[in-house]
């Protein structure tokens, strides 16, 4: 994906920020697990604060808690980079639902290395570098309770 400038790719992410935090939401409401629910709001509260992130560095630069953070290497077990994207239904099973979420995770995490890849501009490269630490931790966690959940499942 190319964009001409900077602040059109930060407007792309904002936009995907936001399609990820309504998504998270809409599940919330829908899914009658408790713990699902409480999950999804979760990371949409998430994706709200990544999107305030972007929508400051795209008016006032880069915030004193992205200078600020310290990054570190988040392994990736690699779970959902093998299965097809699952589509949303309401009252799928509890692995379905965090399979949906660790794709939507890996996708922009990929998202965000591209724009790491193509930043100009120390705040830019620091900026795209948190989301993509903190994009990589979701898949981690989701990636975790998925195994967990399979786990007890006997698979």
């Amino acid at each position: 994906m190319e964009f001409e400038s900077l602040k059109a790719a930060i407007g792309f992410a904002i936009e995907k920020k936001k399609e990820a935090a309504d998504f998270y939401d809409m599940v919330s409401k829908e899914e009658a697990l408790s713990g699902s629910k409480e999950m999804f709001k979760e990371f949409a509260q998430e994706e709200r604060k990544h999107q305030a992130m972007l929508e400051k560095l795209e008016t006032e630069g880069i915030d004193k808690s992205v200078a600020e953070y310290k990054l570190k290497w988040i392994p990736d077990m690699k779970r959902s980079d093998y299965v097809a994207d699952p589509e949303y239904k309401k009252g799928m099973g509890y692995n379905e639902l965090l399979m949906i979420a660790m794709k939507r995770e890996e996708k922009a995490l990929k998202l965000y290395n591209d724009f790491l890849d193509k930043a100009e501009g120390e705040d830019a490269k620091k900026l795209f570098k948190v989301l993509c630490q903190e994009e990589a931790k979701h898949k981690l966690s989701l990636e975790t309770m998925y195994d967990d959940y399979m786990a007890k499942m006997g698979d």
